[in-house]
């Protein structure tokens, strides 16, 4: 029996967490095309600015950018392209009540492959950050770094 390879690809969204306070997340599958899941498992992935958005009943996540593949020839996808994420009915129906609350928005925290084999995007109903709120994520931070250093 054959050994299996552990390679787990992750990329996650640092800049969402320092710039929204997250209230749920959930876990969504991703209709990829063409060459989108080999750059995938290649890491070549940025979620850096990119948000949920509802056209009708199904949520689409936009500026995540998925590079071409390296040996694709022409068959090759959109980077930037709108993927459209996979939910169960009752989470898609509470997320489109949810976000027309003002204030609030759906963000891409992290993309994986899963023991399957199929790439997941977690998502987050999350809350705008405002300065001093920064601020002070940044201080509880700092402190943390300090206490580690100490002991």
């Amino acid at each position: 029996m054959a050994a299996k390879k552990e390679h787990r690809t992750e990329i996650k969204n640092k800049k969402a967490s320092f710039d929204y306070e997250f209230l749920e997340t959930y876990e969504a599958g991703i209709v990829l095309v063409g060459t989108e899941i080999k750059s995938i498992r290649m890491g070549k992935v940025s979620l850096v600015d990119s948000f949920c958005y509802f056209v009708g009943n199904e949520l689409f996540v936009k500026g995540m950018n998925v590079a071409k593949y390296f040996w694709g020839s022409w068959g090759q996808h959109e980077p930037l392209r709108d993927r459209k994420l996979l939910l169960k009915k009752r989470e898609l129906r509470h997320l489109h009540q949810v976000v027309k609350e003002k204030g609030l928005t759906i963000v891409a925290v992290k993309l994986f492959i899963n023991d399957d084999g199929f790439a997941k995007l977690v998502i987050a109903l999350a809350r705008g950050k405002k300065a001093f709120d920064k601020r002070a994520s940044i201080k509880e931070k700092d402190i943390r770094r300090e206490m580690e250093r100490g002991e």
